[in-house]
């Protein structure tokens, strides 16, 4: 026999993901109490240890590492558990019919009530349900009514007529919803697949409608971030001067800071709103249905009830996207309309500083003749005393002529120094320390 090439690292892993969940064998009668529990992506190993927990107390094997599934047989019950994203379900399945007819004894009873009590999570959905022989009691209208305490329940044949279902959608005083399952037909695995996708419905349709409230919530505070945005704009067209500019971009970025903030809360929980509610269609389409007289079917009462949540969460989160479109816009705007009084303002500011360096430059070369002139005036003065204490030592020297005619030479040399002087500290060469 020839060996195969090397395997992927995931190969084995992606091969099995296709039997992660399987389906379990269900033969009529049973009853069936399904939990969901919310406990958060961060909550996955505590769910895994309280598992690990029942099965230590019965002395079976725990599930295996990474495993986001368990079926086990308990004796007195049968338990199911998956993993989701962020949150874990629990069917367990405990073999006949409740004594007193269906829903007057629950599942959960065989579990221990400690362990039950101390599920981590928040609890999502609780379901009853109980599949019945084929050859169970046949109930009218009001004998089924009187099962179903909301008095509003849906049903049809399903499994291609198969099985009857009647679900509730709703919680009795129990705490529970109910679903009951009539086999007309069904094979052990099929009546396990039936079973799954209806409490899936169910679960699903739960965990879909969490968006719903941050949909209504975030739909009042995007009215009011709406109304402010229009204020906003309806003021930029009045502004008088930077200021007032600089004001109302404060008050635009507190707007966009309250619309990104609802952006953050809401985005991870309308997208996964968005795939439940695919998933619950998928399942619906899955089971076949045939309408039942004077019932609505499964399908219709999700799209009465369900479709018009989705639908509310999608439309808050399209305005989402709508108002942070127009807040980026309006914002833009404001600070081109900043940025062009601020280049007024500079341009206005160069040509002051302009005019004020050429004053300066006035008064510094008016500053430089006086300089000039005084330092002439001493010069001269200095050569004028020289020429006088020369007829000390018995010299005829005619110090006015002397001193008038050193005028021009020394204001020429002053000038020259003045100007070479200029020049090195222009250039940078001037003498260390100046």
């Amino acid at each position: 026999m020839s060996s195969l090439p090397q395997d992927h690292p995931l190969r084995a892993e992606l091969v099995n993901e296709v039997h992660a969940r399987p389906f379990a064998e269900v033969t009529a009668p049973v009853r069936v109490c399904h939990l969901a529990l919310h406990s958060g992506e961060a909550g996955r190993e505590a769910d895994r240890a309280h598992l690990e927990a029942l099965c230590r107390q019965f002395s079976l094997p725990p599930p295996a590492p990474g495993e986001n599934h368990m079926m086990a047989d308990f004796g007195s019950f049968r338990l199911k558990w998956e993993r989701h994203s962020e949150f874990s379900s629990y069917s367990i399945f405990c073999d006949g019919a409740s004594p007193d007819g269906p829903f007057s004894s629950s599942a959960t009873e065989a579990l221990p009530a400690d362990w039950l009590a101390a599920l981590p999570g928040q609890l999502m959905v609780a379901i009853r349900a109980e599949i019945e022989a084929a050859d169970g009691v046949q109930r009218d209208q009001a004998a089924l009514a009187a099962l179903f305490e909301s008095g509003s329940f849906a049903g049809s044949l399903v499994a291609g007529e198969a099985a009857a279902v009647w679900m509730d959608f709703a919680l009795n005083s129990d705490g529970y919803g109910r679903l009951l399952i009539q086999d007309r037909g069904l094979r052990p695995r099929q009546a396990g697949r039936l079973l799954q996708r209806l409490l899936e419905i169910e679960t699903y349709r739960v965990m879909a409608l969490l968006a719903l409230p941050l949909a209504r919530r975030g739909s009042a505070i995007l009215a009011g971030a709406n109304e402010q945005m229009l204020d906003i704009t309806g003021r930029m067209a009045t502004l008088g001067d930077l200021d007032a500019e600089r004001a109302l971009l404060d008050d635009l970025s507190e707007v966009s800071m309250d619309v990104e903030r609802i952006a953050a809360q809401t985005g991870y929980r309308f997208g996964a709103a968005k795939a439940y509610h695919a998933l619950v269609g998928r399942r619906i389409a899955e089971l076949r249905e045939t309408r039942m007289e004077g019932l609505q079917t499964i399908g219709e009462f999700m799209e009465r009830r369900l479709a018009p949540a989705m639908q509310t969460c999608e439309s808050v989160g399209e305005r989402i996207d709508r108002i942070s479109r127009r807040l980026a816009r309006a914002g833009q705007l404001l600070r081109t309309r900043v940025d062009i009084n601020l280049e007024a303002q500079n341009r206005d500011l160069l040509r002051s500083m302009d005019r004020r360096a050429k004053l300066q430059l006035r008064l510094q070369q008016t500053v430089e003749g006086l300089s000039v002139a005084a330092i002439t005036y001493y010069l001269v003065s200095l050569v004028g005393y020289l020429a006088k204490a020369t007829a000390d030592l018995g010299l005829s020297v005619p110090y006015d002529l002397v001193t008038g005619l050193s005028i021009p030479f020394v204001a020429a040399l002053v000038w020259y120094g003045v100007r070479r002087a200029k020049r090195l500290l222009a250039s940078g060469s001037g003498p260390k320390g100046v």
